[in-house]
């Protein structure tokens, strides 16, 4: 992972305001995704996709994404977070809005190309600067951090759910969410830290081993999870429950806000539950969440148990990503890289792989893959944050000696 610095310890104002910047572009980030899963009904039908050529389409993303990951340290060592954000976001939000403008289905996968080496790079360089804001505020922020994508989820599929109710098309709707998605972005960039530039990536990341590897596995599962919750939540409320547009996209919107709430109070949970017990709860919740949404055939009891699902997975990235920069014998640098490159593959891959399940069988058989993982989650906490955490672990300590306000 690429180490960067700020030129300059910044002033308490000015790192006040780097964060706030930064927070504004988790939000965009999550808004966009959110856009995107609101509008998988819409590709479906504009391109007369079935589930199998839907999910290839989503596996280009994954693919984009991962070729976008290798050269992701290089790049922004060379040319800083600031400058990778502003670009890449805004090449993001640029391809969500051509979603549907070609009429021929390698034209989709070439935007989705796009939009997944975009979007891991636009993700790779916030939380760089997320890593350097923490570490200079000397408390814990990262959770809050997440809080705002999962915010920008739920506020871009709540705005998804109510624009048809006032006679907005698709495609008015994408654009419009292009042109403030990129206001944003750049708006936000003026304020971030200007971090030390370097000339490139000096050691290449090797493949995790061990218990590293296991984290990184439960990271995976975990955002496998998370991952079908934003591409397939709405269109299994409007497939499977037969739903109408807007309160099809509700599905995404209540996932997204019990995930929201669930990291706004991420920092006072770790401080007071040790991880192996939390990541024991939060499995067996996002399991027991998709059972429900899966099972009960109302669409009111697919809106719960999203929310579920949602609170459920909400703090395993802050808890996997802290165990992992605990492993003896590894860096928190290596430890923490290893995790999240398997964990984002995990993002990218899950969803076309239950779309696949989906062509074959249903959706409903596809997305209870998500209670098989959680399940996994669960039982294996123990196994993988013993070792980090000897007798189960202690919570988290709050730090103190610089406060941000959120």
């Amino acid at each position: 992972m690429t180490s960067t610095a700020s030129l300059a310890p910044p002033s308490p104002r000015r790192l006040q305001a780097a964060a706030w910047a930064l927070r504004i572009q988790f939000f965009v980030s999550g808004a966009l995704f959110a856009t995107w899963g609101v509008h998988v009904p819409t590709v479906k039908a504009h391109y007369g996709l079935g589930e199998q050529s839907l999910a290839i389409a989503m596996l280009a993303s994954g693919v984009g994404a991962l070729l976008a990951l290798t050269q992701a340290g290089r790049v922004v060592a060379r040319f800083g977070p600031r400058g990778v954000a502003g670009l890449m976001g805004a090449l993001c939000a640029g391809g969500v809005s051509l979603l549907i403008v070609p009429d021929a289905y390698l034209g989709l996968v070439g935007l989705l190309m796009l939009f997944g080496a975009t979007a891991s790079l636009f993700d790779v360089a916030i939380n760089a600067e997320a890593t350097e804001i923490e570490h200079l505020a000397a408390r814990p922020l990262m959770s809050g951090f997440h809080a705002m994508f999962s915010l920008g989820g739920m506020v871009g599929a709540g705005v998804g759910s109510l624009l048809p109710w006032l006679g907005w098309t698709p495609q008015t709707h994408l654009f419009a969410a292009c042109g403030a998605g990129i206001a944003l972005i750049l708006g936000a960039c003026a304020a971030m830290l200007k971090m030390r530039t370097e000339a490139g990536e000096k050691q290449p990341m090797s493949l995790p081993r061990g218990v590293l590897a296991l984290i990184g596995a439960l990271a995976a599962l975990g955002l496998i999870a998370e991952g079908a919750m934003y591409d397939w939540s709405v269109l299994f409320m409007k497939q499977e429950r037969a739903s109408d547009a807007s309160i099809a996209a509700l599905g995404y919107a209540s996932f997204s806000l019990a995930m929201a709430l669930g990291r706004f109070g991420g920092d006072w949970v770790r401080a007071r539950v040790a991880p192996v017990p939390l990541m024991i709860a939060s499995g067996l919740l996002a399991a027991a969440g998709m059972a429900a949404a899966l099972l009960v055939p109302v669409a009111g009891a697919g809106l719960l148990g999203f929310a579920l699902v949602g609170l459920g997975l909400s703090n395993v990235v802050p808890v996997l990503f802290s165990a992992a920069s605990k492993v003896p014998g590894i860096s928190a640098a290596h430890g923490i890289a290893a995790v999240s490159s398997l964990g984002y593959l995990g993002m990218m891959a899950g969803p076309p792989l239950i779309g696949m399940i989906a062509e074959h069988s249903s959706l409903t058989a596809g997305l209870a893959c998500v209670v098989v993982f959680a399940l996994v989650m669960a039982m294996s906490a123990q196994r993988a944050l013993g070792v980090t955490q000897p007798g189960g672990g202690q919570p988290c300590r709050r730090l103190t000696d610089t406060r941000i306000g959120r």
